[in-house]
């Protein structure tokens, strides 16, 4: 499913940079919007700057240049206002070990301001994101990496944000977490969340993407949509781009 291209962009980077005093450039003037109803991926290799993307969207670090915009409000110029409309899912979901999963969600429920919440909405969560009844009352120490990260998407979605920012979210996953990871995504997107992940996972970015980018250097080398590139090779694509191929942007 493809975004609608007449609607406004819910995240929008324009022009984004950053650069640290070392002279280092982790991000180098990308530019690129995700919609309403959109899975954005971003490939690419360590110290591409994917993170550094994400990051700066959430405000963690500010940019040297350019924005980063959520529903309009610029990241770094109105971070409460901005953070109202985001949600985020890291690799390594960072979560209560000593709390139960009902006990996480209540806690970071009420952290965010969402004190309206009752126990049946955290349990309704849970069981979305494909954690069953018996493991609710668990605490999280018990948990493999890809129940806490069912735990963490389901408050990402408690907090029904309109954006949902992912970094590595399918890392370490075995085979069927990640097919459910997956699975849930696309429901999200299908409920019209505007999702940007950054991932290295070739074959995770084939199967979920509406629009694929290929970071590298801090810049972005590639961008097409994903429908463009059903008989193509992402992979070799991928190889060629990070190896220093010209910037190939999506064509009109």
């Amino acid at each position: 499913m493809q975004a609608d291209k007449s609607t406004a962009p819910v995240l929008e980077a324009v022009g984004l940079t950053k650069k640290y005093d070392d002279g280092r450039t982790a991000l180098d003037h990308i530019s690129f919007s995700v919609r309403s109803r959109e899975i954005y991926v971003m490939l690419g290799g360590n110290g591409a700057g994917k993170t550094t993307t994400i990051n700066l969207f959430l405000n963690l670090i500010e940019p040297t240049d350019g924005e980063a915009r959520i529903m309009g409000c610029v990241a770094h110029y109105e971070p409460l206002q901005a953070k109202k409309h985001v949600s985020f899912v890291s690799e390594n979901v960072m979560l209560y070990g000593n709390f139960t999963a009902l006990q996480n969600l209540d806690f970071f429920a009420r952290l965010g301001g969402m004190t309206g919440c009752s126990l049946n909405d955290y349990r309704d969560a849970l069981l979305r994101v494909g954690l069953s009844e018996d493991a609710h009352r668990k605490k999280l120490r018990e948990f493999s990496k890809g129940m806490r990260q069912k735990c963490g998407i389901a408050i990402a979605i408690l907090k029904n944000a309109p954006a949902v920012l992912l970094d590595e979210p399918t890392s370490g996953l075995d085979p069927k977490a990640g097919y459910e990871f997956i699975g849930l995504l696309r429901s999200l997107r299908d409920e019209g969340k505007a999702i940007l992940m950054s991932t290295h996972d070739i074959f995770r970015a084939r199967e979920l993407a509406d629009t694929i980018a290929i970071l590298d250097q801090g810049k972005i080398v590639f961008e097409q949509p994903a429908s463009r590139l059903q008989e193509q090779d992402l992979e070799q694509l991928y190889i060629r781009h990070m190896a220093g191929g010209d910037i190939a942007q999506a064509e009109p």
